[in-house]
């Protein structure tokens, strides 16, 4: 079989190893370091001193990204493969093996590189998808709240349409003080419009909902949950700034395009833009980008005859609506 390159590098990546095969012609040598900056580097500069061509690893959990970081760093080419598209033969799985299995698929030019953006959008798709945890754990934190009060059968669901809103929050603070809600209160806050005047529930349906069973715990389970909140928001604000202040020009641009889409939103098009980015000459086609994204099943055919093939997962998993 032909050889691609005549000198390249397999690594199998661990969280505390990193087990190298060099391979030069039919030669090999075999290298074991550790997983730390000052012996990633040696990695790196061992790797250099030999003229090395090109480096494969797999995308193991996260443990790659401190290794591609290091060799793009000192300028050496590195490829990223999934580990599903390199199966070693069975039977003879060590680290050892694997290392000299990726090697051997490199060198014959066997292997497909996952695409890795540059540093500069890598950056970007870390502060969206923190951004979407956040946005994650305030949903769960005010499903929290909304099974604490229907514990307490305070109906606030059903009174306002969004327990997130400004009205809703008027009316928890209210409820913390422990007083009654009665047609006096609901008045007062009209008039003052702490309470708005399109909620679609009525007077007294409102009052019915709003004054239930509360406890002093849950009053202060829901002080608890209501500072936690607020603390959220105010990291979800502070992030989606840094986002707006972080991507380039040309990012923006494409962002506002996206946003033409009928129910695409600004976040959802930042999310977009952080894992396809901008360049689209590596899609030749609208058809492979779908693929690329999952959103196409493959081929299954054998005998003449096409078997349901389902779809994967692919990387708009992290651009769904939110």
């Amino acid at each position: 079989m032909d050889k691609v390159y005549d000198k390249c590098c397999g690594i199998d990546v661990h969280k505390k190893l990193i087990v190298a095969c060099f391979r030069k012609g039919s030669k090999q040598e075999l290298r074991n370091f550790g997983a730390t900056t000052r012996e990633l580097l040696e990695l790196a500069n061992w790797l250099q001193n030999g003229g090395c061509e090109m480096v494969a690893m797999e995308s193991t959990a996260s443990y790659w990204k401190p290794l591609y970081n290091i060799l793009e760093s000192s300028e050496l080419k590195a490829m990223v493969v999934n580990a599903s598209h390199m199966k070693a033969v069975p039977g003879r799985k060590t680290d050892t093996k694997d290392a000299e299995w990726i090697a051997e698929l490199l060198q014959h030019g066997l292997l497909k590189a996952s695409y890795i953006p540059d540093k500069q959008q890598r950056e970007l798709r870390e502060l969206v998808r923190y951004r979407k945890s956040l946005v994650s754990e305030r949903t769960r934190e005010l499903n929290r709240l909304q099974k604490m009060l229907e514990g307490a059968n305070i109906k606030l669901s059903g009174t306002v349409s969004d327990i997130n809103c400004m009205s809703a929050r008027n009316i928890l603070e209210y409820l913390l003080t422990g007083e009654f809600f009665d047609e006096a209160k609901y008045d007062e806050m009209y008039k003052q419009k702490i309470i708005a005047h399109n909620l679609k529930a009525s007077k007294e349906q409102l009052i019915d909902d709003l004054n239930g069973v509360m406890t002093p715990l849950q009053r202060r389970m829901m002080k608890e949950l209501l500072s936690h909140l607020d603390e959220l928001n105010v990291h979800i604000n502070n992030l989606e700034d840094e986002i707006d202040n972080f991507m380039k020009p040309e990012e923006k641009k494409a962002t506002q395009a996206i946003q033409d889409v009928t129910g695409i939103g600004k976040n959802s098009s930042q999310a977009i833009i952080s894992v396809i980015g901008t360049d689209m000459s590596r899609f030749p086609t609208a058809g492979h980008l779908a693929a690329w994204a999952g959103l196409c099943p493959g081929n299954n055919e054998s005998a003449q005859r096409g078997r349901p093939e389902k779809c994967e997962k692919g990387m708009l998993f992290y651009v769904q609506p939110w």
